[in-house]
C-alpha cells in the first residue's frame, strides 16, 4: 500500500467519478442527528521520529523483565533454545499463507503434517488438525464436535477448567438450544465424582475436562472416561500446559476421545496475549467432524512422497453452511516453531523439560508453605502449578508483593467464590533456586 495522503485534488476526482459533490454528500444516507458535526478530539499530528519517540517511551511501562513472576494459568514462560528464532525466521516461512496449491506448498504442508504427527504422538490419538487459533477456541470446538458426534444437546462442563476457556465454549454455545451444565470440584481439586455422577446421563453428548486443570491438579482421565462412556457420552480433555505430557500418559490412551488445548509452551514466547496455538486431535472414526483443516502425505504419479490438504471443513470451502466450524487460520507460523521446539528437544528432552518443572515446583510449594499461615489448597497431584492459601485477602498480599518486584500468583477470587484468601503458583524451568528462595524470603517480610 501506499503511505501517501491523497490530495484535495484527489478527493475532488473521486467524488465527480461516483457522482456526488462532497463527502457530506457521500454519508447523506446516515441520519443527521448522529452524525460527528465537528472534528475529533485527538492531538496534533506528529513526525515520524516524534511518534517513534512517544511509543518507545510508553512501550517502556510495558516492560515487565523488572518483575520475578510466578504466573501462568494458561500461559507459559519457557526457555526457547535460539534455533527456534533462527528456522522459524528464514524467508521461506515468513509468509506460509494457506498452502492451497501443492505442488508450490511441499514446505508448508510437510511441517504442518509433522505438526500434526507430533500432536498425535503427544495425545495418543490417531489424527490431529493443522492447528486452531488457541486453547479457548479448541476447547469450545471440542465441545461443539462432542455434540455433532453423540446429537444429544446436554453437554458437561468441569467447573476447574480455566474459566476465560469457559467463557468462549459458553459465547460459541448460548444461542443454539444446548443445556449446559458445570461439574463442582472437591477438596483435592479434581471433579467432584459424585457432582458428576449425578450430571451424567443418557442425554450427555461430552464431557469436558481439563488435566493439569486450572488449579494445577492432575485428574483421573480414565476414571472420567469410564464414567462418560458408561453413560454413552465422548469425554474431551484439554491441556493448557502441554509440558506436562512429557511426563503424563497420553490421555488418549487413557481412554479421551478428543483432545485439545494450548500449545503456546511449544516455542511461543508470551508477547502480551498472543498469538497463541490451539492444537486438536481426535479417534480416527471421527475425522469428518473435526474443526479446521489436515495435511496428509501421498505419492504423486511418479511414486515420488508428497503432501497435500486431505481434508479442509471449513465454511469457505465446499461445505458451506455444513462447514464444521468457521476456523478461518490454521496458526501456521506458530505450530511451525511448536514443530522446531518439539524436534529439537526430541522425546528424552521433552521428558527432562517436564521433570525440571515437577521438580521445582515441587521445591517451591513446599518452601512456601513452611512459611505460617502459608497452606496448600487442594490435595491432589500437581505438575507445575498449585493453590496455595494465605492468611489474608490475596489482592493485599500481591499489591505488597508487587512493591518488592515479585508477581506472585494469579487471583482466584474473581472466578470462584470461596477462593480470595488464594492464588495459583507457576513455576517452570526458568525459575531457579535463587528466584524461588528471592520469592519465599519477599513473601515471609510480606506476611511478618
Amino acid at each position: 500500500m501506499s503511505y501517501i495522503p491523497i490530495s484535495d485534488r484527489d478527493k475532488k476526482e473521486m467524488l465527480a467519478k461516483i457522482g456526488v459533490n462532497s463527502v457530506e454528500e457521500l454519508f447523506s444516507s446516515i441520519p443527521e442527528n448522529v452524525r460527528l458535526k465537528q472534528e475529533l478530539n485527538l492531538p496534533a499530528p506528529l513526525s515520524e521520529m516524534e511518534v517513534l519517540d512517544y511509543f518507545t517511551e510508553k512501550g517502556k511501562k510495558n516492560d515487565f523483565s523488572r518483575y520475578l513472576h510466578f504466573l501462568g494459568g494458561g500461559a507459559y514462560e519457557h526457555f526457547i533454545p535460539a534455533v527456534v528464532d533462527y528456522l522459524s525466521s528464514r524467508s521461506e516461512f515468513v509468509t506460509p499463507y494457506t498452502p492451497y496449491q501443492p505442488e508450490v506448498s511441499q514446505g508448508t504442508l510437510q511441517a504442518i503434517f509433522e505438526f500434526q504427527t507430533l500432536i498425535c504422538q503427544l495425545t495418543g490419538l490417531d489424527i490431529a488438525n493443522a492447528s486452531l487459533y488457541d486453547g479457548a477456541t479448541g476447547a469450545a470446538e471440542a465441545i461443539l464436535m462432542g455434540y455433532r458426534l453423540k446429537n444429544k444437546k446436554r453437554l458437561l462442563v468441569a467447573s476447574n477448567v480455566n474459566p476465560q476457556y469457559r467463557e468462549v465454549i459458553y459465547t460459541y454455545t448460548k444461542n443454539l438450544g444446548l443445556e449446559m451444565v458445570e461439574i463442582p470440584y472437591d477438596k483435592t481439586g479434581k471433579i467432584d465424582q459424585a457432582g458428576l455422577t449425578a450430571s451424567l446421563n443418557d442425554d450427555t453428548s461430552v464431557l469436558l475436562c481439563q488435566s493439569p486443570n486450572y488449579f494445577g491438579v492432575i485428574e483421573d482421565i480414565r476414571s472420567l472416561a469410564e464414567l462418560a462412556h458408561n453413560q454413552g457420552a465422548l469425554l474431551a480433555v484439554v491441556i493448557s500446559e502441554p509440558v506436562s505430557l512429557g511426563l503424563l500418559e497420553a490421555p488418549g490412551k487413557l481412554g479421551a476421545d478428543i483432545v485439545t488445548g494450548e500449545a503456546q509452551s511449544f516455542g511461543l514466547p508470551l508477547s502480551f496475549g498472543g498469538p497463541f496455538l490451539g492444537f486438536m486431535a481426535c479417534r480416527k472414526e471421527f475425522v469428518r467432524q473435526m474443526p479446521g483443516r489436515i495435511a496428509g502425505q501421498t505419492v504423486d504419479v511418479e511414486g515420488r512422497r508428497g503432501f497435500v490438504l486431505t481434508l479442509s471443513t471449513r465454511e469457505q470451502h465446499i461445505r458451506r453452511e455444513k462447514a464444521t466450524s468457521n476456523i478461518c487460520t490454521n496458526q501456521a507460523h506458530c505450530a511451525l516453531r511448536a514443530t522446531i521446539f518439539l524436534e529439537t528437544l526430541g522425546r528424552e528432552g521433552l521428558k527432562k523439560l517436564a521433570w525440571l518443572n515437577l521438580q521445582k515446583a515441587a521445591y517451591a510449594a513446599e518452601q512456601l508453605t513452611s512459611l505460617p499461615g502459608v497452606s496448600r489448597k487442594f490435595t491432589g497431584q500437581v505438575f507445575n502449578e498449585f493453590v496455595l492459601e494465605f492468611p489474608d485477602c490475596w489482592e493485599k498480599i500481591d499489591k505488597k508483593l508487587q512493591e518488592k518486584g515479585i508477581l506472585g500468583g494469579l487471583a482466584l477470587g474473581h472466578h470462584y467464590t470461596g477462593l480470595e484468601n488464594c492464588a495459583l503458583i507457576t513455576v517452570t524451568e526458568v525459575h531457579n533456586k535463587e528466584k524461588i528462595d528471592a520469592y519465599v524470603q519477599a513473601l515471609k517480610e510480606v506476611l511478618a
